[in-house]
């Protein structure tokens, strides 16, 4: 399963960049997170693997996720008319997954943020989710991404309001 999702933040290029890369904010845009540390190497490095924890209502989730790219390495300042490039796989029981994240500037103050993502599942079970769930990855993923923009754009925490 494959699908492409986007959103534009009302920020600049090199500060969309910087938040989506400090693992310090990921808790307060990435609804679920319970767990996301690093085993090996530096986080949000290529070849750095963690493991993640996600809750979502009932279940919870865990796998292990690899950096592939990320380029540029340096984020404190992007040259003009360049893109920005962070990829991963994330794997789990019955699934692997792999998201190529493209930020370019939109305008003079905002970013395009693209997503490619694509899933693999195996096992009876998670092939049933594959085939009969494929929106739902969508919505999340969708979802992540205007938490993000929420986040990066006003400052507002996904777990503020929570019991």
């Amino acid at each position: 399963m494959k699908y492409t999702v986007s959103i534009e933040i009302a920020l600049p290029l090199e500060r969309v960049a910087q938040l989506l890369a400090d693992p310090a904010h990921i808790p307060k845009w990435l609804r679920g997170v319970v767990v996301h540390e690093p085993l090996s190497g530096v986080h949000g490095q290529v070849g750095t693997k963690s493991r993640v924890v996600m809750e979502m209502g009932q279940q919870k989730f865990e796998a292990t996720e690899i950096i592939t790219r990320r380029e540029p390495t340096d984020l404190r300042s992007i040259p003009k008319g360049s893109v920005v490039h962070f990829e991963r796989e994330i794997v789990a029981e019955g699934m692997w997954s792999a998201a190529r994240e493209r930020l370019t500037e939109a305008g003079p103050n905002t970013t395009l943020w693209v997503s490619e993502n694509e899933y693999r599942f195996s096992g009876l079970l998670m092939r049933l989710v594959g085939l009969l769930m494929p929106g739902t990855f969508r919505k999340q993923s969708q979802q992540h991404m205007q938490d993000f923009k929420a986040f990066a754009e006003h400052g507002k925490d996904v777990r503020e309001g929570k019991d």
